[in-house]
Parts: C-alpha cells; sequence; structure tokens
C-alpha cells in the first residue's frame, strides 16, 4: 500500500490515504509511458505546411541556354530550384503526423502516470479547498503553502468555475477534471494535487475517460 498525504489548505497534514497498486495498474510501465508521450506530442502536430517543387511551379522545361560558351554559370530550365521563382529542392508536402492511441492504453499509461507520482512523494490530496469568488492570490497562496506552486496539475472530480477562474493564470498550473487527465499532463508537473473527491473517483474506477 502507498500513503498519501491528505493536506489542508495551510499545508498542514491532517491524515493520509491508503493506495493501492493494483487499482492503477500494479506498476509503473515505463515503455507505455513514453509512447503515450511520443503520441500525444505527435497528435498536437498540424503537418499543415506546404511548399511546391520544381514540378509544381508554372514555366517551361526548356534549358535557358547552351551549357557551355556564354561566360555565364550552367542554368537549367526557369524553374530549377536556383532561380528566383524556381520550385523548392525538397518541397514540404502537408502531413498527418496523428498516431492512433486505444482508449484502454491511455487508461494504463495515464494510471502508471499516477502511480509513479504517488510512489515517488509528488502526489497530495487536498482537503477543504473552497473558492466562494475568483481569487488568484488566495489559491496560490494554497499552492505555497502545500509546496506544490513550482508546477501542479489538480485534478478535480467536477469543475469549479471559481476555481478555474482563480487558477487560469498562475504559471506552471493546470486544472482538469480527473476524467480528462492524461499522461502527458502528469508527467509534465511537478506535483499532482487531488481533492478527495477526484481521489474517491480514482480508486473507485468512476473517473470515466482519460
Amino acid at each position: 500500500m502507498i500513503e498519501i498525504p491528505v493536506l489542508d489548505t495551510k499545508g498542514q497534514k491532517i491524515g493520509t490515504e491508503r493506495l493501492d497498486p493494483a487499482r492503477l495498474g500494479g506498476r509503473v510501465r515505463h515503455d507505455l509511458l513514453k509512447q503515450a508521450v511520443v503520441a500525444y506530442r505527435a497528435n498536437l502536430r498540424q503537418g499543415t505546411v506546404g511548399t511546391k517543387s520544381r514540378g509544381m511551379v508554372d514555366g517551361s522545361t526548356r534549358k535557358l541556354y547552351r551549357q557551355k560558351g556564354t561566360g555565364n554559370a550552367r542554368m537549367g530550365p526557369i524553374r530549377t530550384p536556383q532561380r528566383r521563382g524556381g520550385g523548392r529542392a525538397f518541397a514540404k508536402i502537408t502531413r498527418d503526423f496523428s498516431q492512433k492511441f486505444p482508449k484502454k492504453m491511455r487508461r494504463l499509461a495515464r494510471d502508471s502516470a499516477i502511480l509513479a507520482k504517488a510512489i515517488s512523494g509528488e502526489a497530495v490530496i487536498l482537503s477543504g479547498l473552497s473558492m466562494s469568488a475568483p481569487k488568484t492570490s488566495e489559491l496560490a497562496g494554497v499552492l505555497k503553502a502545500t509546496k506544490t506552486d513550482r508546477g501542479a496539475l489538480m485534478a478535480v472530480a467536477a469543475l469549479d468555475q471559481n476555481l478555474f477562474l482563480s487558477g487560469r493564470n498562475i504559471p506552471n498550473f493546470l486544472l482538469k477534471r480527473i476524467a480528462d487527465v492524461n499522461a502527458y499532463d502528469v508527467l509534465r508537473a511537478r506535483s499532482l494535487v487531488l481533492t478527495p473527491e477526484s481521489f474517491k473517483a480514482l480508486v473507485g474506477g468512476g473517473e470515466g475517460e482519460a
């Protein structure tokens, strides 16, 4: 069993929660985590760039002048890459960089990333967090008190508008529903902050899609 500390908004430890690694796949699958990160970053690429090769630009294929005897550098047709308006030597074409990553693999990769955070002591459960109004300084103070202000992913069971507005301008801070969290989100954050509700949804298997 892994013990995850439960902190209040002042950073004081008020208890612990026990996490069974079997609920998150039993072990950290490093190869799957790498595959998840590569797939996520590849899916961010647009691949919409496009340039014309010498075969795509308009112009004759006639050689402009004879090879020797003119005193000029040897030159081919007007579409050659050496001339202004000619085609590119190695033209870029539109590509699809996306990679398929099945749902079961996404879920298992997300669970492995969360398990890695729990094993390394970089996961905490924050109890009693409630925002009556959007207040960035108040949420930043909570993160500083809990020592998660250097970059944190806060996973909640359901999005709260005041909490979202309070955290959107905090550097290196990301707020997401536990059902929307993926392995890349967990790995790129220094700390994983769970709420009691999101922790219960995680270990209870009711967190939905990853």
